[in-house]
């Protein structure tokens, strides 16, 4: 791990009442490095998960979405993850692996098809299912409750081709007054383009709240935060996002959230949606190749999608995110791309453009109505010199607004992608 991304991690953390978690080397991996993380709770949870819309669906995602619509989203107990290997693209045997890892956490909590599955690595491999149906069992041993210590062994097993473990923990309050704790985690630097969750990632909470408006929160949630991250522009076969709720939190303090209406409820999907944008942008943070981290911010959009739209096709322009690499401010890039974004109400002399560094210095105007600005080339290279940067495009033809967090490209991301099985 590189001295700029130490500051990424955390060194302690506040979990989740009733989730035990622990990583180990099951031997997917070469020299004992971390391929598998086990997270179970000690009592029922309801869950939700949102999952890739690649025709090639993995066989975890399949085996996932099976159980979730089987339990309707409650008793689910777990969540069984490896790294190095993907499952898919592995026909009716990478089915049966899948199921095998699910049943073998669901056997030793007690509870028959309780346990979610997840997979990341190299795509058209079979999984050595011996070695991890061993690990799982070693793993279950192990688990504690609660301890930062289990908590980065979980986020390093979930790790490939990043550069440090991405956990996040926190604790909030809501209106009634109930406090509850949130932890997740992530992995992903290369493959990400998501088009409804994004890589893998995890939530776990003790909030109490029922499966519907659980769903419903993650729904909102993930088109603000794990759908609005951009690196490459590839959505993988594996991408899901799960979260889970047990409720511990409120064993003495309250009824569980059920009314979509309530204050509570509202409070807690933005909670949500804030906790997995932060997790979200440590992806982007980490990918491959990338030496800057950059906002794209539409606003005065018709519609949110509207203002998503424009903001995608800005943080997959290969031609955006190569000129950023070379600290080239050809903001006409930028408006190409927004051009042929497929937004029909766009009306060119209405939009603006600038770039607003994220130093606390003065903003950048590029494009004002339609009309050029006469561009200081030694500020836009002082702005595009800086790691942090948002590129702010106004359409000037609504109130909506959407953000992307995307990177650039590097002569590094080649390399690493062409290097990736050898």
């Amino acid at each position: 791990m590189s001295a700029n991304k130490k500051h990424l991690v955390p060194t302690s953390g506040t979990y989740p009442t009733g989730f035990k978690v622990t990583g180990i080397h099951c031997g997917i991996k070469k020299k004992g490095i971390k391929d598998l993380a086990l997270i179970v709770s000690d009592r029922p949870c309801t869950a939700a998960s949102v999952f890739t819309t690649n025709v090639f669906k993995a066989a975890p995602v399949l085996i996932s979405r099976e159980i979730l619509e089987k339990r309707s989203g409650q008793n689910i107990y777990g969540l069984i993850t490896n790294s190095g290997c993907a499952n898919a693209v592995t026909g009716v045997k990478g089915i049966e692996n899948a199921k095998k890892m699910s049943d073998e956490v669901s056997k030793l909590v007690g509870v028959e098809s309780s346990t979610l599955v997840m997979s990341t690595g190299v795509i058209g491999q079979h999984l050595p299912i011996e070695k991890i149906v061993q690990g799982i069992n070693s793993a279950y041993q192990k688990v504690t409750e609660g301890t930062h210590e289990g908590w980065m062994e979980a986020a390093e097993a979930f790790m490939t081709t990043d550069t440090f473990p991405k956990l996040r923990s926190d604790r909030f309050v809501l209106p009634s007054g109930l406090s509850y704790n949130m932890a997740g985690i992530t992995k992903g630097a290369g493959m990400i383009h998501p088009n409804m969750a994004t890589l893998l990632a995890t939530i776990v909470t003790d909030a109490p709240i029922s499966a519907p408006l659980l769903n419903e929160a993650l729904k909102y949630a993930v088109d603000r935060s794990f759908n609005s991250i951009s690196i490459d522009g590839d959505t993988s076969t594996n991408d899901t996002f799960a979260i889970f709720a047990n409720g511990a939190a409120a064993s003495d303090q309250g009824k569980i959230i059920n009314d979509v209406k309530s204050q509570d409820y509202l409070q807690f999907r933005d909670d949500l949606t804030n906790f997995a944008a932060d997790l979200a942008k440590l992806v982007v943070k980490d990918g491959e190749g990338a030496t800057k981290f950059v906002t794209i911010h539409v606003k005065g959009a018709p519609t949110f999608s509207d203002a998503k739209k424009v903001a995608s096709t800005i943080s997959t322009s290969a031609l955006v995110k190569t000129a950023l690499f070379g600290q080239d401010a050809n903001w006409g890039r930028v408006l190409c791309a927004v051009g042929y974004s497929g937004v029909s109400s766009i009306i060119p002399n209405k939009v603006s453009v600038s770039f607003i560094p994220t130093d606390g210095s003065a903003p950048l105007k590029l494009l004002v109505f339609g009309e050029p600005e006469n561009v200081d080339e030694e500020r836009a290279l002082e702005i595009l010199k800086q790691e942090d940067l948002e590129i702010s495009v106004d359409l000037g033809i609504g109130n909506e607004e959407a953000k992307m967090w995307t990177c650039d490209f590097s002569y590094d991301y080649i390399k690493i992608n062409a290097e990736y099985r050898s």
